[in-house]
């Protein structure tokens, strides 16, 4: 049964739809201390990311998420915040009512689809075969996340688009934070990615991780769709 709580998102599910296109290099990302995962947030923004998921994957992380939520707030207005790695709808509740902007799945579930639809929120569901990314977007989705992509390759993502060449496809998993891995997969058809650990390996230096995150940025504004 739905909640019949009366919050209001910020930011509309087809406005994140939107600005996720136009912004479309997702850090995410996890981390237990909130002052560490502060300091990263913050250097994505100043790189000039603009959407972050952080994922529900560690028994503080409702509490990290909800410290981070009125940081980006405070410091980062721009910034459209979500949680990952949500499986029920309970949790996508809780999360929603702390203020995020988004929810992403590993999996597809009915139950966190109609949860994300009642309180109008972003809802990106984890799949991976033609069939799934169908009754996905027969669920509402308006973004379907393929995960984990290094199973498949970019060479599955074009050959979804011949059936699907409409379906707006974020891939996790296998996205490097490289020119060359950004070029192959914007230039097998999706829309957005989201880059894990390999982006905050050796992290330590913020400044060098802007202007690294500033370079990808700008080569993907030549190759996004």
């Amino acid at each position: 049964m739905l909640a019949t709580s009366s919050y209001t998102p910020p930011v509309s599910s087809a406005d994140v739809l939107a600005r996720v296109l136009d912004s479309p290099v997702i850090p995410v990302f996890f981390h237990a201390d909130i002052d560490h995962a502060q300091r990263m947030l913050s250097a994505c923004y100043a790189g000039g990311i603009r959407v972050f998921e952080f994922t529900n994957r560690g028994a503080n992380a409702f509490e990290v998420f909800s410290k981070l939520r009125q940081y980006v707030r405070d410091n980062c207005p721009d910034m459209l915040l979500g949680i990952g790695t949500i499986y029920n709808a309970k949790d996508a509740e809780a999360f929603i009512l702390a203020g995020a902007d988004f929810v992403v799945q590993p999996i597809t579930t009915a139950d966190v689809a109609a949860i994300c639809r009642h309180h109008d929120v972003a809802w990106v569901p984890g799949v991976m075969t033609l069939n799934e990314i169908f009754h996905a977007t027969r669920l509402g989705a308006a973004i379907v996340k393929i995960f984990p992509g290094n199973v498949v390759g970019p060479d599955y993502v074009k050959a979804v688009r011949g059936p699907m060449p409409n379906v707006k496809i974020m891939v996790t998993g296998g996205v490097e934070p490289t020119v060359e891995s950004l070029r192959e997969w914007f230039g097998a058809g999706v829309n957005c990615v989201g880059m894990g650990s390999q982006l905050f390996k050796n992290a330590d230096d913020t400044d060098a991780l802007s202007a690294r995150i500033a370079e990808l940025l700008a080569f993907v504004e030549t190759v996004k769709p």
